[in-house]
């Protein structure tokens, strides 16, 4: 996967700072991000030796400037306000810090700035909110994927497809879609998982592409079946639940507020652009409230378990009864008919019997569980 130089500042950036992570494995590291180890070093040096002049945007002030005016310390706090405009006191104390400035001013006292320069709206007040949300305790435990709506550009109809790891917040792809197809979808992360590797899980909505909006419980869609197959546990969210993405669905505020409310794009390239950029901000200088102000960056390891060069065979256990799956997805046990999903058509799944309840038989394929049978009341069950 060859480094795009209309991005390779922010691609060597995230390469890095990932490799100043602990126990990071750099050769495989190199190979995700399609370089030479001796490339790999090159640039991890170059930034070690002098990280201010390194692949983020970074100021060139000296670290100590003791004839810096009290007017001078509210024009830097107003410009990187001005740069981030939903950024509060917190964020940018935190990013001023990391720029190398000194004296700078408590989170408090940076308010008060913005307040006094008048770029805090009211409306900005009152959505202001700390929130506290379960997260899981390793990166790729849980990884959040999902469409932030739509929007219109000059030429075409603009899908964001976003991907967020749970624990550290880091995006993992945002990308500016034309359409909302599976094909699309296991492109994009076909190359996500070639780069970071493969998750625990991935929880999604229930709509396409991901699942079977009319069907919630039990639906499993052509994209999920490859999910599976590659070893990936595929969760939904309940319906009328976006908070079970709740994450992923804070980011797409963010991205709102950031990168897309007043905005007129000529085309998907347009957007992608303004994407990439953004991403390196939100990535790698944002500082996030959930993380204590640290950045989603340095709570990111890519994951152990590689993209594999082909799907695995499907392959069930001693104990499993296992029958394909007909036409119209529906399966015959006992000569009666049950309809399971229309995706696994020619497929392999295995019933297992409820060791507690006769007549009862869960549902798998590979993995997971996806439903159960129950030929006492004749239906089938999540």
């Amino acid at each position: 996967m060859p480094w795009m130089p209309i991005n390779i500042m922010s691609i060597r950036s995230e390469f890095v700072l990932l490799t100043l992570q602990d126990h990071c494995n750099f050769k495989a590291l190199c190979q995700r991000f399609g370089i030479s180890t001796k490339t790999g070093y090159k640039w991890r040096q170059r930034y070690l030796d002098n990280p201010q002049e390194g692949f983020q945007d970074r100021s060139r002030r000296p670290k100590s400037s003791p004839a810096l005016t009290t007017a001078e310390i509210e024009t830097l706090v107003v410009d990187l306000r001005q740069k981030h405009p939903v950024w509060g006191g917190r964020k940018l104390h935190r990013r001023l810090l990391e720029l190398g400035h000194v004296d700078v001013p408590a989170p408090s006292t940076i308010t008060n700035i913005l307040h006094r320069h008048g770029v805090i709206s009211a409306q900005a007040r009152e959505q202001a909110q700390h929130w506290q949300r379960f997260e899981h305790d390793q990166p790729n435990a849980l990884w959040q994927i999902d469409f932030k709506g739509n929007f219109n550009t000059a030429q075409q109809m603009c899908f964001p497809l976003t991907l967020l790891d749970d624990h550290s917040r880091f995006n993992l792809t945002l990308t500016a879609c034309g359409k909302t197809t599976a094909a699309i979808v296991q492109t994009h992360l076909t190359d996500v998982f070639l780069r970071y590797g493969l998750p625990a899980r991935i929880n999604a909505d229930n709509g396409s592409p991901w699942g079977s909006s009319s069907d919630a419980s039990h639906g499993i869609s052509q994209l999920s079946i490859w999910l599976i197959r590659l070893g990936i546990h595929v969760s939904h969210s309940r319906p009328g639940h976006p908070q079970t993405n709740g994450k992923d669905e804070r980011f797409h505020r963010t991205l709102k507020a950031e990168v897309l409310n007043g905005q007129a794009f000529r085309d998907l390239a347009h957007v992608q652009h303004a994407f990439n950029d953004w991403r390196t901000v939100y990535n790698e200088q944002r500082p996030h409230e959930a993380l204590g102000l640290a950045t989603p960056i340095t709570r990111y390891k890519p994951s152990l378990i590689a993209m594999p060069s082909a799907l695995p065979e499907i392959e069930y256990g001693p104990n499993d009864q296992v029958i394909p799956v007909g036409w119209g997805g529906e399966v015959k046990l006992q000569n009666y008919k049950f309809k399971v999903s229309s995706a696994l058509h020619r497929l392999p799944i295995a019933l297992r019997a409820d060791s507690l309840n006769d007549g009862v038989f869960d549902l798998y394929f590979c993995h997971q569980r996806f439903g159960q049978i129950d030929l006492n009341a004749l239906r089938l069950n999540d």
